[in-house]
Formats: C-alpha cells, structure tokens, sequence
C-alpha cells in the first residue's frame, strides 16, 4: 500500500482546505521544499502535490514550487492543477515529476487525456473527483452530471497510469474515507484506484489493506498529517 504524503499549493505555501474550498484555508507552511524533505525523510516513497491556484486559474501559478521540489528529492511527485495543455505536462517532466495528474480537461475534452497517455505513456494519472458519485471539476467548483464509475472506466480505455479518486465531501473533514464508494469505483476498473479525501486514521490504513486485493492500491493523505493526528511513521507501519 502506497502512502502519500499531499503537498497543496497556494500563494507558494503548503494549506489545506476544507471540502476544496478556497475560503477555509489553513497555512501549515511557508517552506513547501522544507515540508516536503520532511516526508521524504520519514520514509514516503512518492509525494503528491496540488497547484490549487493553477486549479482555479486553469494554468499552472505555483510551477517554480513544484521545479524546486522536484529537485530537492530523490523519490517520484506526482503533480495536478491547471494543467491543460501539452506544454504543461511536458515542462512538469523535464523539471523532474513523474507522474502528471489531469482532472477537468480529462472530463471536458476526452481526447485530450487518450492523446496525452499516447505521447506520455505511464506518466498521466487522472484525477476524478465526486461528490454523491457524480464528477467535480474546477476546482470542485462545479458539480457535473457526469457518473465517476463511468468516467473511469473511459480513463481507463485511454490508458491512465493510475487514477486517483477523491470525495470531496470528505476532504479535509478528518471523518474518514468513503471506503464504499472507493471500493466500487475499483471493482468496476482494472487501472490502479489510490484513494483521497478524508484519510484520517490508522484505522482508515487498515481499511485500505483490506481493499488492497480490489484494486486500491495507494492513498493520499493531507490535512491529519499537519494537524498532527497521525503519524506518518505509524501509518507505514499500519500499511506493511
């Protein structure tokens, strides 16, 4: 089980939000490189950062972050937020990121996402985010009638990486992850599912070993990180 670390840019500092909205920000750092040698560090083995302005923007704000963060560790990023266009992805390769994360462009322009794993394959993972199983974009500013289960299995047919589903209802809420829908959302693809939005306990790492054999292979983990209610050292030891 892959556990990774979230690194959520706004203004060049590392937040979290509250449910993706950009009014209930907390600062847990002016130093995102600092934050992000500190996971490092303790054992992650890849680290997942959010442009949250480029989210908003539809372009990347926060890229100089990402560069220097890139350069300062030896273990893979994944990158998401605002990228639109091929340029994007091809500057987050060359700076050192491993993995690209696309969300809204992935849902309003299909083939942009079956071009991309084309010209970059086994570098794009797909973001899908939901909410009462329906597909949020912009920044979770938009709520479509698009059915998640459904879009990723058109994800999957483009040939993603991984895809990283997120319930933005539980995001930053410390309730716990949507264990139910998570495990639906897997069983319905083959492409590897890494779970985020509310991952807040040891207890929640169990769950994800018990669903390991169904497709979730990874989770993102965020605001109980910084808040200090989990321990990341404990949570790999959870996880193995």
């Amino acid at each position: 089980m892959l556990l990774i670390p979230a690194i959520d840019l706004k203004n060049g500092e590392c937040v979290r939000l509250r449910q993706g909205r950009m009014d209930d920000v907390t600062v847990f750092s002016s130093d995102p490189v600092a934050v992000a040698r500190r996971w490092a560090d303790e054992g992650a083995e890849r680290l997942h950062i959010v442009d949250l302005d480029g989210a908003i923007k539809g372009q990347p704000v926060n890229l100089r972050v990402v560069e220097q963060i890139a350069e300062a560790v030896d273990i893979p990023v994944q990158v998401g937020g605002g990228i639109r266009d091929e340029e994007t992805v091809q500057r987050y390769l060359d700076a050192g990121v491993s993995y690209v994360i696309i969300g809204t462009k992935a849902v309003n322009t299909p083939h942009f996402l079956h071009d991309l794993c084309l010209e970059f394959p086994r570098h794009i993972i797909v973001g899908l985010d939901a909410k009462d199983g329906r597909v949020a974009l912009n920044g979770w500013a938009k709520l479509t009638h698009h059915d998640v289960v459904e879009m990723a299995q058109h994800c999957e047919r483009d040939g993603v990486e991984a895809i990283i589903y997120t319930d933005i209802g539980r995001d930053g809420m410390m309730g716990g992850f949507n264990a139910p829908a998570t495990r639906k959302l897997a069983g319905a693809v083959n492409t590897p599912v890494i779970a985020s939005g509310g991952v807040s306990s040891l207890d929640d790492i169990r769950l994800l070993r018990e669903l390991e054999d169904e497709g979730v292979t990874g989770a993102v983990i965020g605001r109980a990180l910084y808040e200090g209610g989990l321990s990341f050292k404990e949570c790999l030891k959870a996880a193995s």
